[in-house]
């Protein structure tokens, strides 16, 4: 199983706990992974004996990469123009058990330490307690493969400090735990050694059946490992950088936004001049919906953000853009992608509004309460 679903004893209740069991492909998701994920989540849901659920990702390099976006990219070139029925199925319920993690009645926590990218960050961000580590990397570099920060991402940006979450979409930035903790992403701090002890501290509760009393007791557990953890969060390059990124991204231009950015991808400061590169290098059709995704969405709630994510991430699929950057950086590894527009000045407005249109008479999210 790509999943390994499990329950352990506590001193009173039962601790769910699913771990992605793909190491190999650093756990990236799978459509069969999600369905895994979302079946145990409803099956615990209205059980009493389940107190509580941890989720993380087994072997040490990754919590979870992303989704298998050459998958995604075979059904897209499958059938161009659409319906692409591997995409659109897998992205429908991904959102579905996003949400479900965002609304999830019973405390969640999450062990995010390693890699944590595309859909990685969308469960983390998702649990309750959402906890890093010194190894912890996060990054959503979609831009760089002509795709979106999904997963909740419209949700999760949206609600950063400042601008931090238009810059860390438009540039696909690369992030670490203090990071993480600064924008929000994440909650509490730990060592990666401090694992198994986590284990062992929520299965030595005695649970309630009440959610709320469950949710202080494990907030407590981690709260109690969080303050005595034997590494410190890393600097956090974002809040450093807050100032500046706040002022980037001060502009009523997208454009200005860009060309501002950009600017800097010869600086001497090494994170800021490679978030700059990612947007340099990036699909700049791709940047221009990923900035218009997020400015629609800014006052969205829950449901409609995912919603509006799908309808987005349909539209992506049925065109050929998306396919060229997983060629160019995963499949041929080039890393010169053919990007349909050299500039995002070029790109006609009217494309732009076609991605943001409707490509079916029901979004497959309209039930999302």
């Amino acid at each position: 199983m790509a999943v390994i679903v499990a329950e352990h004893e506590c001193a009173q209740g039962l601790l769910g706990h699913l771990t992605l069991d793909v190491p190999k492909t650093l756990n990236s998701l799978t459509l069969d992974m999600v369905d895994a994920l979302q079946a145990a989540l409803d099956d615990w849901r209205d059980r009493d004996d389940i107190a509580a659920i941890l989720i993380d990702g087994a072997g040490e390099k990754a919590f979870c990469a992303g989704g298998d976006v050459q998958a995604l990219r075979e059904s897209s070139m499958g059938t161009p123009g659409g319906p692409c029925e591997y995409a659109e199925t897998f992205f429908t319920r991904e959102y579905r058990m996003n949400y479900t993690l965002h609304t999830y009645p019973k405390p969640i926590i999450c062990w995010g330490s390693g890699i944590v990218m595309g859909g990685g960050l969308g469960i983390l961000a998702g649990c309750s307690l959402r906890i890093v580590t010194e190894t912890t990397r996060i990054a959503m570099p979609e831009v760089t493969i002509a795709l979106f920060p999904d997963v909740g991402g419209s949700w999760f940006l949206n609600h950063m400090p400042g601008r931090t979450g238009l810059f860390l979409g438009i540039t696909g930035a690369s992030i670490n735990a203090g990071d993480a903790l600064y924008t929000g992403l994440a909650n509490r701090f730990m060592s990666s050694g401090q694992y198994q002890t986590l284990i062992g501290d929520l299965t030595a509760v005695k649970w309630s059946t009440d959610a709320q009393q469950n949710g202080d007791y494990a907030r407590s557990v981690v709260a109690a490992l969080a303050g005595c953890a034997d590494a410190e969060p890393p600097e956090s390059a974002v809040a450093t950088h807050r100032a500046l990124i706040d002022d980037l991204c001060d502009a009523d231009q997208i454009l200005t936004v860009f060309d501002r950015i950009k600017a800097h991808v010869d600086s001497d400061d090494r994170w800021l001049a490679k978030a700059a590169q990612g947007l340099a290098h990036g699909s700049p059709l791709a940047a221009l919906w990923i900035a218009r995704q997020l400015h629609e969405t800014r006052h969205a709630s829950l449901a409609e953000v995912f919603q509006a994510e799908i309808q987005l991430g349909t539209n992506i699929m049925r065109h050929p853009e998306f396919a060229e950057g997983v060629r160019a950086l995963l499949v041929d590894k080039d890393r010169q992608p053919k990007w349909q527009f050299k500039t995002p000045e070029e790109v006609p407005a009217a494309l732009l509004d076609s991605f943001f249109q409707a490509p079916w008479e029901q979004n497959p999210l309209a039930d999302l309460a």
